[in-house]
């Protein structure tokens, strides 16, 4: 049988070829436009609208340290019921991301496209004040829901415990270390905000994915290692100057490089070296006759 010169599998109808065009993946532009129209969105927002989804997104993220404490605190003891309690990480990142409420490491990339795009003083101001508010409406939050936790009657005296186990693992990390795993952490939320747009049926799973990883890896971020760690400075076993000179800082930092500087600008860069207009399939092009003819 002879081979089509086009290279495509013959007798096939319009019909199926069409079918063949929709199950394809989306290209990466069609990715990077789909996340760089999200930011541009998201940076015209006014600041009361950020901050009110800021801060419900601090509240919310303080589901992973209180999954992470009750689970810790109903499994026996051991390294393998810790990967499983591990699982709980990714209850505040489920809720806040489905619920599409403002979370600061998901903007270290789709905020940051359209400035890449675009790159105005204009969109870098308005890049830093979605930052800053955002910012400050996670910490808020997250603060607010571990000062409730510890001095509420809520839980149990074996799960408060949990609770400052948690924050002491984190606090065994010194300031170069924070920054380092921030980097990965920023990274991977970065990896997972550009998958979802093509998988969005399986997003959920996606979610659970990269940050039950992250847990595993006892990566640093700066939302959820806020709730955990202010726990202890509430508890009176951590300073403020601790929390934010060693932990703080050096996580945010590194969430932003690994965000911004390293995914966000090689996903952008990738798609600058692509630009150029489309090119057309085989059986889209003129025919050499047709083209002779006019």
């Amino acid at each position: 049988m002879d081979t089509p010169k086009d290279g495509k599998t013959p007798n096939l109808s319009a019909e199926e070829r069409h079918e063949v065009d929709k199950n394809q993946p989306p290209r990466a532009a069609v990715l990077h436009e789909i996340i760089r129209t999200q930011g541009d969105q998201e940076l015209e927002r006014s600041i009361a609208a950020l901050w009110w989804s800021a801060l419900a997104a601090g509240l919310t993220m303080g589901l992973s340290l209180m999954a992470m404490g009750l689970l810790n605190s109903r499994l026996p003891d051991g390294e393998h019921f810790t990967v499983i309690a591990s699982f709980g990480y990714c209850a505040g990142f489920l809720a806040v991301i489905l619920a599409r409420q403002q979370l600061f490491t998901e903007n270290t990339l789709t905020a940051v496209l359209p400035v890449m795009t675009k790159p105005t003083l204009n969109n870098f101001g308005r890049l830093l004040r979605l930052w800053t508010v955002v910012l400050v409406g996670n910490l808020c939050g997250t603060l607010l829901v571990a000062y409730v936790m510890l001095n509420l009657p809520i839980f149990d005296s074996k799960t408060d415990l949990a609770f400052l186990e948690i924050g002491r693992k984190v606090m065994e990390n010194h300031a170069s270390q924070m920054f380092a795993k921030g980097i990965v952490s920023g990274w991977m939320i970065a990896t997972m905000v550009w998958m979802i747009p093509s998988m969005e049926s399986a997003k959920m799973w996606i979610i659970i994915l990269i940050t039950y990883l992250m847990a595993l890896g006892d990566f640093t971020h700066i939302v959820v290692g806020s709730a955990e760690v202010s726990y202890l400075v509430f508890a009176g076993e951590l300073p403020w100057k601790d929390f934010w000179l060693v932990f703080a800082g050096p996580t945010l930092a590194g969430n932003i490089i690994g965000g911004s500087c390293i995914f966000a600008l090689i996903s952008h860069a990738q798609i600058r070296s692509e630009s150029g207009p489309p090119k057309k399939s085989a059986d889209q092009a003129p025919d050499s006759r047709e083209r002779g003819e006019e």
